[in-house]
């Protein structure tokens, strides 16, 4: 049996642990859910990645935020899709001759298959120290903290500058090392942040310690490769609004607009009971 990726496995022992708090067997979460006996534990075990829907039940009824473990299910997914099957090494056929030389020829061999199974084991723990960095979700009333800044995927952004207007930052991989160019607490007490991605060449805004109804815009003015002349790059403006609950325990981003060197983003913040609040910040050239 193939084991699961290092992103799944740690999915899939946030889900465990999150079965335990829920005090329900596998039979329980088959009753309370909308998936099967066999289906959770091959979820719970790493062996499937569980559809997002399994993820949020599963929160649910642990009464845990879903913001961190659909974190942790988008990486595991993107991985998954977009990892290439690892091929095995082939072997050299063999030379018949003397036994020295033979002898020299399979220490050869093993000397190479090890230096592969060295490899892989520093890939796979590259991998996960990276999702593990990139997932780890503040207090929701909490000032933040310091930005960590893991290397980027194996795999790379999916995108970049105009290429990246309106697209997600999570799923294009361009928020796994972004610089935090500003943080601002709003009246309401949400916290907002402006973010810059040098290798995607873009920029967007998120919030969290949210309500129903609040709203965050961000547009991205000047800089090498604005030349609209109108302080917004084609009057693009990015927004996002709170939906319902499980938006507001989490972290939700706008989508990506370009920037680069020399651009200044701006975000307004449009809280449900009103009083607009805005602020803003200039990407380093």
């Amino acid at each position: 049996m193939t084991a699961p990726s290092p992103e799944r496995g740690r999915l899939a022992a946030v889900l465990r642990e999150l079965k335990g708090r829920t005090g329900l067997s596998l039979a329980g979460l088959a009753a309370k859910t909308a998936f099967s006996k066999s289906s959770w534990d091959r979820y719970l075990n790493g062996r499937t990645l569980p559809p997002r829907d399994a993820v949020q039940e599963l929160c649910r009824l642990a009464g845990e935020p879903e913001g961190r473990c659909l974190a942790l299910w988008e990486i595991a997914e993107s991985e998954g899709s977009g990892r290439a099957a690892a091929q095995p090494p082939e072997e050299a056929a063999p030379v018949e001759d003397d036994g020295r030389q033979g002898s020299a020829d399979q220490s050869s061999v093993h000397r190479r298959a090890t230096l592969v199974a060295v490899l892989a084991s520093v890939s796979a723990v590259v991998v996960g120290g990276v999702a593990a960095a990139a997932l780890l979700l503040p207090d929701r009333g909490g000032e933040p903290g310091a930005s960590l800044s893991p290397p980027p995927s194996v795999t790379g952004p999916r995108c970049r500058g105009e290429v990246c207007e309106g697209r997600s930052p999570m799923r294009m991989k361009c928020a796994g090392a972004p610089l935090t160019l500003s943080s601002y607490r709003t009246a309401t007490g949400a916290w907002l942040e402006l973010r810059y991605s040098q290798e995607c060449g873009t920029s967007w805004a998120r919030m969290w310690g949210t309500r129903i109804g609040d709203r965050l815009e961000m547009s991205a003015t000047g800089g090498a490769g604005d030349s609209s002349g109108n302080g917004r790059r084609n009057g693009r403006v990015r927004s996002v609004e709170i939906q319902n609950g499980v938006d507001a325990d989490s972290y939700v981003y706008t989508p990506m607009t370009a920037a680069d060197p020399g651009s200044v983003v701006r975000a307004c913040f449009d809280p449900v009971a009103g009083g607009e609040e805005c602020f803003d910040s200039r990407v380093a050239r």
